[in-house]
């Protein structure tokens, strides 16, 4: 896991090909082909996701609920229609999700242990790492030891649930609004959310990118 770069993505032209990403490569050479898939929108397709849509949306989603206890409410207990009411749509990948609210007492962690089932629209594209099988194994079975290599120590007393996403039911974290934060406005807070931090693998820090710090 420690081996493992947190900003890696899907599409990363630089990784090394694999047995899947040979596979991919050489189903899209044959619907290129065929004429079935213009390589131009498939790019721009992807780039929207890892860079226009991503985890900006979640991060907007987030800042909104940190500012308004109201549409963090809804959020908890109907997280489609909360996000609906922000301008953004659930789509594919995402129609069936849930938002898991971070507290002093209780840290969540998502991971989806049979492929890498992931909610796509508020989140982009998976990370490499979270499709890896030693995330997903090591995620259940020692979660606290993942969380140390992503960067902090969660104090035993703080409940860590991990939570394991599926084709019927994809997970997003609501981290703790960090400390020294009261001042913001809602476009600067969401500039602090990383994607990790949606999958409950980091914490949000301020100033951004600043030391993670245990959670209290």
């Amino acid at each position: 896991m420690s081996s493992h770069r947190h900003d890696d993505h899907d599409h990363d032209h630089n990784a090394p090909d694999t047995g899947p990403t040979l596979r991919v490569k050489a189903l899209e050479t044959l619907l290129v082909e065929k004429g079935l898939v213009d390589p131009a929108a498939l790019d721009a397709l992807v780039d929207t996701y890892e860079h226009k849509v991503g985890p900006r949306n979640g991060a907007r989603v987030v800042a909104r609920a940190w500012v308004d206890a109201g549409f963090r409410a809804r959020l908890l207990a109907d997280a489609v229609a909360a996000i609906e009411e922000i301008g953004l749509a659930a789509g594919p990948q995402g129609e069936h999700l849930t938002v898991l609210e971070n507290t002093p007492a209780v840290h969540n962690m998502v991971v989806c242990t049979l492929c890498s089932c992931y909610p796509w629209p508020v989140l982009g594209l998976p990370p490499v790492w979270y499709k890896s099988a030693a995330y997903r194994s090591r995620a259940v079975i020692d979660p606290r030891g993942v969380l140390r290599e992503f960067g902090f120590e969660l104090p035993a007393g703080v409940e860590l649930r991990v939570w394991d996403s599926s084709a019927e039911l994809r997970y997003m974290v609501l981290p703790m609004r960090p400390a020294g934060t009261e001042h913001l406005a809602e476009d600067e807070l969401a500039a602090l959310v990383t994607r990790d931090s949606m999958i409950g693998t980091a914490l949000v820090t301020y100033p951004a990118g600043a030391a993670a710090r245990p959670v209290k």
